[in-house]
């Protein structure tokens, strides 16, 4: 597939050295950091499955990250949330995940938004973003994140967590010459409303939360640098009760 983002010229040289361990970088080659390092991402939710995606894309030194989360730090759910630390409590997610990234990845720069998205602002907060991740826990935010990925025309990479279960894919409603558009209504058929066939909101199981946001991560570094292909038309379906992970088509998790 064709890359998302147009590489920047060249890294700095404590950049290459930074990144040149990272795991998550192998079989990209420079070219592929220089184009991470040109994106600009939007993640949903700083929580369960915002953890695992910032600290992911920061390691692989993503340009940009705007971070969306109108929430607070509480003890009650640091258990999952591994971007956070026991003396953020009571601090905004954004400003706490913002430290994570920042000390993680000096080159990134972090755009913090602690506001709650709506279907009345979610387009602006997207504005400008290559692709968004969202990673949030209601039915209402996703459905407005998706309504303004597809208005903006970018992609959307899309996870969700419910106990031992989890999924994710891809939308795009205007992707390269190709490859057939893939929108909200595909997985929410019309007439269907209040939750996702399987998966309606992240759940309290921290090491399927860090699995899936590791997924969510990997989708937008596929993205963006072009290597192999994308969710598109396609769901990761996880039992981690069963460990299995099966990838079916997107129209197979459609209600009856």
């Amino acid at each position: 597939m064709r890359a998302l983002v147009e590489p920047v010229a060249s890294l700095a040289p404590e950049e290459l050295i930074r990144t040149a361990r990272h795991a998550v970088l192998a079989g990209i080659g420079e070219e592929g950091q220089r184009r991470l390092a040109a994106a600009r991402i939007a993640v949903v939710g700083a929580g369960g499955l915002g953890s695992p995606v910032l600290l992911s894309l920061a390691a692989a030194g993503v340009g940009e990250l705007v971070i969306i989360d109108d929430d607070v730090v509480e003890r009650t759910n640091l258990q999952r949330q591994l971007v956070h630390r026991v003396d953020d409590i009571g601090t905004a997610k954004t400003a706490s995940a913002a430290r994570a990234v920042r000390d993680l990845s000096p080159v990134t720069v972090v755009h913090e938004r602690t506001v709650r998205l709506t279907s009345d602002n979610a387009v602006d907060l997207l504005e400008g973003a290559d692709l968004v991740i969202d990673g949030s826990d209601t039915f209402d935010t996703r459905e407005a994140v998706a309504a303004a990925a597809e208005a903006v025309g970018i992609p959307l990479v899309w996870g969700a967590v419910q106990e031992w279960s989890a999924q994710v894919t891809v939308f795009w409603s205007k992707p390269p010459e190709g490859y057939s558009p893939v929108v909200l209504g595909d997985l929410f058929p019309p007439g269907s409303a209040g939750e996702p066939p399987t998966c309606a909101q992240v759940g309290v199981l921290g090491s399927l939360c860090v699995q899936v946001g590791g997924l969510l991560a990997t989708e937008a570094i596929k993205l963006v640098t072009g290597a192999g292909e994308p969710l598109l038309g396609r769901l990761i379906v996880v039992d981690a009760l069963r460990a299995r992970q099966d990838v079916i088509p997107l129209s197979s998790a459609r209600r009856p």
